[in-house]
């Protein structure tokens, strides 16, 4: 989840007005840009006062003393009714941020750079400046998409205004949001579109092959110290969130999508809250559709702006988000080579014209409900699921040589990033299942050895 912005004071006049706003997000190819945005699970480590591998609180000792300790001459500060929630990269780290999610799961939202090359170094760099910092406080971070330990009561929460709604709210709307909310990671890829055409194209390629990108990163097989028979549990507690809000819907995949038609949906997507001075006023449930039209009384006198509509745009889950940019956001979080092979993925995958013309052949052999289905299957059975007479790892075999040839045309040099792929699709064990035979090998059951192990 994304740090409190700047916002738009635009105030909105018409759906129209909407929609443009989103089409101005719009680019060049000389200027499309990567981002990645990654989450770790924090946890005590042996030695201090509280319980070893346990999730650390806000404080003492714990995120807040994290992110004072980063902030500096680089990094500013984000509070929330007082307390430190982020830091907003200023000066090197300019276009990045940092900041927690609602059980301290640390984030480094990365500054949009113009190759992976710089999204490994990025990352790498934000590791080494993290492991001093966390050793000093007795902690350590992997990332990891599901808490293999941690029961949902055990996990702390941060004081951040939008989370204490959303803890309110979600056991409304579905079974498992808390748990999305207080035990997932997942890594994500933020990329850039030149037109309208450009953008549903690679929405519906993107989403389309969302399912085959959760099988390959899988690297949640336990819950609460055993494995649980799935390879992706953060995948699992997706698919009962709040279905208002996430998933595929099929909109995304009809003749004539675009701006105008996300707009219309994303009015009728419930919101969560309205920011003003500082505050978040709570009007969960309620619709954008009605303040525009001033049927929200607990908005009244209040008039909607472009800004709001952007933090709108931020409750929304789908597995590929539209923003003024596409988030990939179906992969678990995982080891460095790993991310950055995600946001390698989808670079090759969308990128280059004739990768993206191939990627579309490819999706178009299968009937758009059939990868909806699949969205269903990959938490338990991953790269095994079944699809097409044959599994989900031949089709991931397939989406790998196309996004070969995509960073080939790049002429950038990138095609090493996907080499963590490569034996996958050929027949080698994802994260998951990688864990799982340490699991039943040598930690001998033991599933706290993740913690040290899957370390960054």
């Amino acid at each position: 989840m994304s740090n409190p912005g700047d916002q738009d004071d635009t105030p909105i006049e018409t759906v129209e007005q909407l929609g443009a706003h989103l089409a101005a997000g719009a680019k060049p190819r000389s200027a499309w840009r990567i981002g990645t945005e990654h989450e770790k699970f924090g946890f005590r480590l042996p030695g201090q006062p509280e319980p070893a591998w346990s999730p650390p609180s806000y404080e003492p000792r714990g995120i807040a003393g994290l992110l004072a300790a980063f902030a500096g001459p680089d990094w500013e500060p984000i509070r929330d009714n007082g307390a430190l929630i982020g830091l907003k990269g200023l000066g090197p780290n300019g276009g990045g941020s940092l900041s927690l999610e609602p059980a301290g799961q640390f984030e480094l939202s990365g500054a949009p750079l113009a190759s992976l090359h710089d999204t490994e170094a990025e990352l790498r760099a934000h590791a080494a400046a993290l492991r001093p910092i966390a050793d000093a406080l007795g902690l350590g971070f992997a990332p990891l998409g599901y808490h293999p330990t941690g029961r949902r009561d055990d996990m702390p929460f941060m004081p951040k205004s939008r989370y204490a709604i959303m803890r309110r709210y979600m056991p409304q709307v579905g079974t498992l949001g808390l748990d999305m909310m207080l035990r997932t990671c997942t890594v994500q890829v933020n990329l850039d579109y030149a037109s309208e055409a450009d953008m549903a194209a690679k929405l519906r390629v993107s989403l389309a092959l969302q399912p085959v990108a959760t099988a390959l990163f899988a690297n949640s097989p336990f819950r609460e110290g055993r494995p649980d028979g799935l390879l992706s549990t953060r995948a699992e507690v997706w698919t009962d969130t709040d279905n208002q809000r996430s998933g595929m819907p099929p909109l995304f995949f009809e003749d004539g999508f675009g701006f105008g038609r996300y707009v219309e949906w994303a009015l009728d997507v419930p919101m969560y809250f309205v920011s003003r001075e500082g505050r978040l006023i709570d009007v969960a449930g309620g619709s954008f559709r009605d303040w525009m039209a001033g049927r929200q009384p607990a908005l009244a006198g209040i008039r909607p702006t472009l800004g709001d509509f952007d933090d709108h745009l931020t409750t929304i889950f789908t597995d590929v988000r539209l923003k003024r940019f596409l988030e990939m956001r179906g992969a678990d979080a995982g080891g460095i080579p790993m991310m950055v092979a995600q946001s390698a993925l989808w670079v090759g995958l969308l990128y280059d014209d004739a990768a993206l013309a191939a990627a579309t052949a490819l999706v178009r052999e299968r009937p758009w409900a059939d990868y909806a289905a699949l969205r269903a299957q990959v938490p338990a059975r991953g790269l095994d699921a079944p699809w097409a007479g044959g599994t989900v790892r031949a089709l991931a075999a397939r989406m790998v040589d196309i996004a070969a040839d995509g960073l080939v045309a790049r002429g950038l040099g990138e095609g090493r990033h996907l080499e963590p792929l490569l034996p996958i699709v050929q027949g080698a064990p994802n994260q998951a299942e990688h864990w799982l035979s340490r699991y039943h090998g040598a930690w001998r059951g033991d599933v706290t050895r993740i913690f040290a192990e899957a370390a960054i």
